[in-house]
């Protein structure tokens, strides 16, 4: 799909694999929610621009790249894209963090949102939505919108895995919000779940379910 890329990177594919097992434990999970949140954030960092800062090495001063600009801001989409993101504040830790309370009405299935809270300066960041599962697409053009209303110019997102009525409805929308993901599953049930998909990953990162 245009503007959508999917990571196919072994460790990736391998770790998607071990956290789709129903059997694996609530600890499991959230590790493997990290960890991929880690990897993914590698690829959706790839092409930020860099610009030529002087540095003294214990041998000699040297031009050497330095990312540009402001720095990114996280957006999870609560409650599991919190696990998420924490991997990938380890890999960049001078990010900041919006956070967007999202959930989905249970008979229609549209957002609601609860609690929003964002840096001031957004229209000069890269926002990077980050929902771990992108089922109907509803919660994150919802977030979209949110941060556009406060100003975010620039936006991608990033999904573990994605269903392709989600990935059609936020192109459609939003077709200059990219989106990097692990896989596109076959599609919905009737109860609006990723098929195969890997559960609600809230409830399966948190031990409610």
């Amino acid at each position: 799909m245009e503007g959508v890329t999917v990571v196919d990177h072994p460790l990736v594919q391998h770790k998607l694999t071990l956290i789709r097992d129903k059997s694996i434990s609530t600890k499991s999970f959230r590790e493997l929610l990290k960890e991929i949140g880690m990897l993914l954030c590698y690829e959706v960092t790839r092409d930020l621009p860099l610009t030529e800062v002087e540095v003294e090495t214990p041998l000699a001063r040297m031009q050497s790249a330095k990312i540009a600009g402001k720095k990114l801001v996280f957006v999870p989409v609560l409650r599991a894209g919190v696990t998420f993101v924490d991997g990938m504040l380890d890999l960049v830790p001078t990010a900041r963090v919006a956070h967007i309370g999202l959930y989905r009405e249970p008979q229609t299935f549209t957002a609601v949102e609860y609690f929003f809270k964002a840096p001031s300066d957004l229209h000069e960041r890269l926002a990077v939505v980050v929902t771990p599962v992108l089922a109907t697409g509803n919660s994150a053009v919802a977030a979209v919108d949110r941060l556009k209303e406060r100003g975010a110019k620039d936006i991608r997102m990033v999904c573990m895995i994605a269903a392709p009525e989600g990935v059609e409805r936020v192109r459609g929308l939003h077709p200059d919000v990219t989106m990097w993901t692990a896989a596109i599953d076959e599609g919905l049930d009737d109860d609006a779940f990723i098929v195969p998909g890997l559960g609600d990953a809230g409830d399966r990162a948190y031990g409610t379910r």
